[in-house]
């Protein structure tokens, strides 16, 4: 690790999980990092301000009007300083004041100011952390570009189990040396520094959200019950990460993400031609919940009621998945799909992942409250193994997707560039 003489300043929140700081404050003097540290008025209930000072080597800050401490730096020049802001622990009330850009105490007041790379550590009740309001502001600060590490799944000092716990010292320490990685400084106004900056920068993503209506009369169809919550979240977690996002998408209730193309369809004749349009791409997303048949031949009229029920000839739509999976020099590099299934889940996802000649799938239950609802549980599916994923929020499931996507292309081009192995141009 090379953080020898960089300047982190640790924002210590009023946790339970506030002792942890201290065993990563001696680690990061032990590496040779320069510390400053403020606490929070609540944090002085978990651990004192002479165990920090001890360790930290100097002062610790903590109140926002300090004659002494205006005159000789400012509470603006305290985060100006430093190289990288880490806040441990990440609490919801710190959180929530972070995403709505208050600044009533030192704190709140520094992550303001600053212009410099924030690190958060959250740590918090498992149902706090699953709760919307913070999931809400979680998101708001990824796209703001605020770094996190963690929460893990473990036990709670509430005597809970589940995420929320802070990740161990040498967890943050290791993301702290990756955070200082490149440039530190981050350039206003913050949408393009993301933009420019995120994980899928420069990559375009082709992402199908929703279901498919498909038509029996010009009042009736056959359609399922996907909501497009997933697909949604997928196609704003990877405009977050800086990828061009194209989201076809079927009838859903729901609003078009944030700075993503998002093109509206019906049928899935009509998925199809808008994602063979919106082609090539770096990363096709399958999430769609396409309809398997339709009718045969739609009625032009409304169908009467009639004491015999009517019959209809289905016939099977056309494979999205499969055809981009196996669509030659226009085969995006990564293709995903998705299987929602009642039963044998993994079974049935390896063999879709099989048949399909897609590059992984993701598997989830859909027997319980998933479709419609705001929580999913999936497994990444592949031909090397099998990674599940706790329960989550769908924004939660999305964000963590898109790092395995994006890392995933990555190494599959640091392997072989998309020109050579496709055929494709630099164009």
């Amino acid at each position: 690790m090379a953080l020898a003489g960089k300047r982190i300043l640790i924002i210590i929140g009023g946790g339970i999980a506030a002792y942890k700081v201290l065993e990563l404050i001696r680690r990061l003097r032990e590496a040779g990092a320069e510390l400053r540290v403020v606490m929070t008025a609540s944090a002085k209930h978990f651990v004192t301000e002479l165990s920090v000072a001890s360790l930290a080597g100097g002062k610790v800050f903590g109140e926002l009007f300090s004659l002494t401490d205006e005159s000789e730096m400012g509470h603006i020049q305290l985060s100006r300083d430093a190289d990288l802001l880490v806040v441990a622990p990440a609490t919801a009330d710190l959180l929530a004041k972070m995403a709505q850009g208050l600044a009533n105490d030192l704190a709140s007041t520094l992550l303001l100011a600053t212009d410099t790379k924030i690190l958060a550590a959250p740590a918090m009740n498992l149902r706090m952390w699953l709760h919307p309001a913070t999931q809400r502001n979680v998101t708001t600060l990824r796209n703001d570009g605020i770094l996190f590490v963690g929460p893990e799944d473990g036990d709670m000092a509430c005597g809970e189990y589940g995420p929320g716990r802070m990740s161990e010292p040498a967890t943050i320490l290791a993301a702290i040396d990756r955070a200082l990685q490149g440039d530190t400084t981050l350039a206003l106004p913050l949408e393009i520094s993301a933009k420019s900056g995120g994980l899928l920068a420069g990559k375009r993503v082709v992402i199908t959200s929703g279901p498919t209506h498909e038509p029996i009369d010009p009042v009736r169809y056959i359609a399922n019950r996907s909501s497009g919550k997933q697909g949604h979240a997928l196609a704003g977690a990877a405009a977050a990460a800086g990828a061009d996002v194209i989201l076809v998408s079927g009838p859903v209730a729901l609003p078009d993400p944030h700075g993503v193309d998002t093109r509206h369809v019906e049928t899935a004749a009509e998925m199809r031609a808008a994602v063979e349009a919106a082609l090539p791409a770096d990363i096709f997303i399958g999430a769609a919940a396409v309809a398997d048949w339709r009718v045969a031949e739609a009625a032009k009229d409304k169908i009467k009621k009639s004491p015999k029920a009517p019959a209809f000839s289905l016939v099977e739509n056309p494979d999205i998945l499969a055809m981009v999976a196996q669509h030659g020099s226009m085969r995006p590099r990564l293709v995903i799909g998705f299987a929602a299934e009642t039963s044998d889940v993994i079974a049935h996802a390896q063999a879709k992942l099989a048949r399909k000649g897609c590059d992984l799938i993701i598997a989830n239950d859909v027997s319980a409250d998933v479709m419609g609802g705001d929580e999913n549980q999936v497994t990444i599916v592949t031909e090397m193994g099998l990674e599940t994923l706790p329960r989550l929020p769908k924004d939660e499931v999305a964000r963590r997707l898109t790092l395995r996507f994006a890392e995933l292309l990555q190494s599959l081009q640091a392997v072989a560039p998309l020109a050579k192995t496709r055929g494709g141009s630099d164009a």
